[in-house]
């Protein structure tokens, strides 16, 4: 697991390799990962937006931009987790992700950017 806090938001990353849905022969690699957001602050803060950047050991690299995570752009009081589970597809077995979200506090609306930091996607037979 991996986990940063920018601004009083704690992130944690937890990935899965997902080989019931793989199919390595077809360059097809399917990794789960599960966020933890932990607002620390003292205020009711909004999730807007996510940004992420992709790369793959091939040296590609996909920049993937939008509204909310999964669907839902969560509010967090004081003391509050929202968690939830995503995938994504690599065309090689390893690789990893990084990127942000962006943020607003609800007390005066502005916005801030939290930083969700790079994780691994690694098939596990690449650790032996």
């Amino acid at each position: 697991m991996v986990t940063a806090i920018t601004q009083g938001v704690k992130i944690s990353v937890e990935t899965t390799y997902q080989d019931e849905y793989s199919n390595p022969e077809n360059e097809h690699f399917m990794f789960a990962y599960r966020i933890n957001i932990e607002n620390l602050t003292d205020y009711t803060i909004q999730l807007k937006r996510r940004q992420w950047f992709i790369f793959d050991s091939n040296g590609s690299l996909r920049e993937v931009e939008g509204e909310g995570v999964v669907g839902q752009q969560p509010i967090l009081q004081p003391g509050d987790m929202h968690s939830y589970v995503s995938g994504c597809q690599l065309a090689t077995d390893m690789g990893s992700m990084r990127g942000n979200y962006l943020m607003q506090r609800l007390t005066d609306d502005s916005d801030f950017v939290v930083d969700i930091p790079q994780f691994e996607l690694i098939v596990p037979y690449r650790l032996n």
